[in-house]
């Protein structure tokens, strides 16, 4: 897809990132008294989504009833327990997940009914009177950029780098590889990392695919001429991963960087809460960061 930088950056002006205060959802003593419905926002976000709501999709209400009445919105790149805790402790009982609620893609639930852990997290979203709605297909599909890389894009600082013809791809002057590495690292707040490549490969242009990608369009996205590393959030390390190993001990200098699926798009999430606030102005609307589920032996997290 064409896209100037002028367009992406004027996209972007009038949505600027949440200030930090966003990450921790204000609490209110009194909850706002409205009517607004969870399914009334749905209907928003189809409308101003600005392309065609998809008859196949997983984008829907997954857990809780489209005729919720609303205290208050959180967006968020997975409901997990966690996330939802923290949601309905300050308030936020429509909960915008661009992520699957119930462990598959799809939010099947037919095999797991009887699964302890499922039943928990369904009772807490029951016993809270939250509504969880899953937006993936449509915010991937906006326009002029991807919701998920116009975010992820802002956070990292990229949009000068961005190539004017692909708003996957960036450009960079030599920087080494593990430089690169270590600046995504730092502005994501990445714990567990993981780089494929010679940590001294110059940089020149680099290819983003965020969230899961698997060996195809992994190969392609690799073999574009001029592209010398892809930057991912997850993968399968017995195909990609594999790939670019051969990659490299055929001659060839290209390097893969892992971020992990959560922080890979998280950032995407932040934004959307922005985006929200156009057309959702009765409530309070907040991003709740899902947490990065990994951690190293040598820093553990509780």
């Amino acid at each position: 897809m064409d896209i100037t930088r002028r367009t992406f950056l004027a996209a972007g002006a009038t949505v600027p990132f949440a200030s930090v205060a966003a990450s921790h959802p204000r609490h209110s003593s009194q909850p706002p008294v409205t009517s607004l419905t969870a399914g009334q926002i749905v209907d928003r976000i189809k409308t101003s989504i600005g392309v065609a709501w998809r008859e196949q999709t997983v984008d829907r209400i997954v857990a809780g009833s489209p005729e919720t009445i609303v205290e208050g919105v959180a967006t968020t790149m997975m409901a997990t327990l966690e996330v939802l805790q923290r949601a309905a402790a300050a308030k936020r009982n429509f909960v915008v997940t661009h992520e699957s609620t119930f462990f598959s893609h799809q939010d099947r639930t037919d095999n797991i009914a009887q699964d302890p852990t499922y039943l928990a997290k369904l009772d807490f979203i029951q016993h809270n009177h939250l509504a969880v709605f899953h937006f993936h297909d449509h915010w991937h599909a906006k326009r002029p950029v991807d919701g998920i890389a116009a975010g992820m894009i802002q956070e990292l600082g990229w949009e000068k780098r961005l190539d004017p013809q692909n708003f996957r791809q960036f450009t960079f002057e030599g920087i080494p590889l593990r430089q690169l590495a270590q600046e995504i690292e730092s502005k994501l707040r990445i714990r567990t990392m993981r780089v494929v490549g010679d940590p001294e490969l110059r940089v020149n242009r680099a290819l983003a695919s965020w969230g899961n990608v698997s060996l195809m369009p992994g190969i392609p996205y690799l073999s574009q001429a001029g592209v010398d590393v892809l930057i991912v959030g997850e993968t399968h390390e017995w195909e990609l991963v594999e790939y670019v190993q051969d990659m490299r001990a055929s001659g060839l200098k290209k390097a893969l960087i892992v971020l992990g699926h959560v922080v890979s798009e998280q950032a995407g999430m932040k934004y959307c809460a922005d985006w929200l606030r156009e057309f959702v102005s009765e409530v309070p609307v907040d991003f709740i960061p899902a947490p990065e589920p990994f951690w190293r032996p040598g820093a553990p997290v509780a």
